[in-house]
């Protein structure tokens, strides 16, 4: 067995082990089981005021499940050590942004399951329509065409937007009337206290490099969480609650009925996938020594396993599922095969057992509010990738970084800067220097923001 399994995923050829490679999964598993406990958070509305609809149980044991698949199809397909999972920025897009989009499209309440089940059904096909991409090889066509200063904004701005999301849950700032956010007034309070022993934990792991300190940090603001009585044991392990809530339940029929109205979402959710993916593949595989003469070997069937994996993901009721650049922690300590995703996807379908700890742990916000704040400081490293010193880049740059913060909107903000990118080139006399997709998709989103958007979504 172990000769086909060391034949099969090439370790002689990439100059490792079987006991490295299990090392490795264990360890990408530890760095982004962090989304156990957000993702279900973050679906319902919890991490974020509002109420979806949605049932937590049924969310927790899809992260999992969708996950698990995930780096199941990377593993296989790709050969790479490369984690999948719903993806951070992706969730919140999905919850802040498209779901109250649909009820207003729709004329129906955030909360109803018409409208989530329809945002399903935008991811599915979004998830299709990059399956379509990387068939014909076109994604390299966007990639090349969207300006790397508008890629690192859209990170770096959702960065902001995650940190705002997370200082908010962790009791440290609130909202005032007429002047926006302001500082807590009582910064005595316990969920205070909670929120910044797990942000220094968080941090202080971080620093010391300690594999798995996202994780670490959330079950140490738990455990003080639990012994000053602001949430209850309730167990540790539990057989996994039924996904029959959520599983399915996607409504593609009503996104084809209004295809018009939603293309502007399913191209942001779309384009915030290939992003992602991208940045994620071309991270670690250079650090895993896969690119050869400036490309990646397998890159299609890892853009494949990405997508197919985000088509299961809507299924199992989740945003899309994308590769996670914390597999960059399993490439330090030797994984170089697509066994040590097979090996986290293992982890996460063991994880399945230990709902109790997360429907707890997911009850008081504090807890993973310190999570947030750090992802979010992670993701604005980006920033400086930005050409600052060039105004037709960074402007249109700032729009995002800066918009989809204040308009609490992943893809109204990247709108205003894929809108504005195109023009100012264009009056510049850099117009040639663009690819025409830029002209494309900045006209086709004028148009939704001046005529087609819905009032109040």
């Amino acid at each position: 067995m172990i000769d086909l399994i060391s034949r099969f995923f090439k370790f002689e050829e990439r100059k490792t082990n079987i006991s490295t490679e299990a090392l490795a999964g264990f360890t990408i598993f530890t760095a982004m089981s962090y989304i156990i406990f957000l993702q279900p958070s973050i679906m319902t509305g919890k991490e974020v005021g509002i109420d979806t609809g949605m049932d937590m149980a049924a969310l927790i044991t899809g992260t999992c499940i969708a996950s698990a698949v995930g780096c199941f199809l990377m593993g296989i397909l790709a050969n790479y050590p490369i984690g999948l999972a719903p993806g951070m920025g992706g969730n919140f897009l999905l919850v802040i942004t498209v779901i109250p989009a649909v009820a207003v499209i729709l004329g129906k309440e955030v909360g109803s399951a018409a409208v989530w089940q329809v945002a399903l059904g935008l991811v599915f096909v979004s998830g299709l329509l990059f399956i379509i991409l990387t068939f014909f090889n076109v994604r390299q066509l966007f990639m090349h065409a969207i300006s790397p200063s508008l890629k690192a904004a859209i990170s770096a701005g959702i960065g902001i937007f995650i940190t705002i999301v997370g200082l908010k849950n962790g009791h440290i700032i609130e909202v005032a009337q007429n002047t926006g956010f302001v500082l807590t007034a009582d910064l005595r309070q316990s969920s205070v206290i909670i929120f910044f022993i797990g942000l220094i934990a968080i941090t202080s792991f971080c620093v010391l490099k300690i594999k798995g300190g996202v994780l670490y940090g959330i079950i140490i603001a738990a455990i003080v969480s639990l012994l000053v009585g602001e949430i209850k044991y309730n167990g540790i392990v539990d057989m996994p609650a039924s996904m029959a809530p959520v599983f399915a339940k996607l409504d593609i029929t009503t996104v084809l009925k209004n295809i018009v109205a939603f293309i502007p979402l399913i191209i942001v959710l779309t384009f915030l996938d290939i992003f992602d993916t991208m940045g994620t593949l071309i991270g670690v595989g250079t650090h895993a020594g896969l690119m050869k003469n400036g490309k990646l070997d397998h890159a299609s069937q890892a853009f494949a396993s990405d997508s197919v994996a985000t088509l299961f993901g809507s299924v199992c009721g989740h945003s899309t599922v994308t590769c996670y650049i914390e597999s960059a922690t399993g490439v330090e300590v030797g994984g170089r095969t697509g066994f040590a995703a097979i090996i986290t996807g293992i982890f996460f379908l063991l994880a399945l057992f230990f709902q109790p700890v997360v429907l707890a742990v997911s009850e008081f916000k504090p807890i993973t509010a310190p999570a947030l704040v750090v992802v979010g400081a992670m993701m604005m490293k980006s920033a400086r990738e930005i050409d600052w010193d060039d105004y037709s880049e960074s402007v249109p740059a700032f729009l995002i970084l800066v918009g989809v913060p204040l308009t609490y909107s992943i893809a109204y903000g990247m709108m205003l800067g894929f809108v504005a990118y195109p023009i100012v080139k264009l009056l510049t006399g850099k117009g040639k220097k663009i690819g025409y997709l830029n002209y494309i998709m900045g006209a086709i989103l004028l148009v939704y923001l001046l005529w087609i958007k819905p009032k109040g979504g």
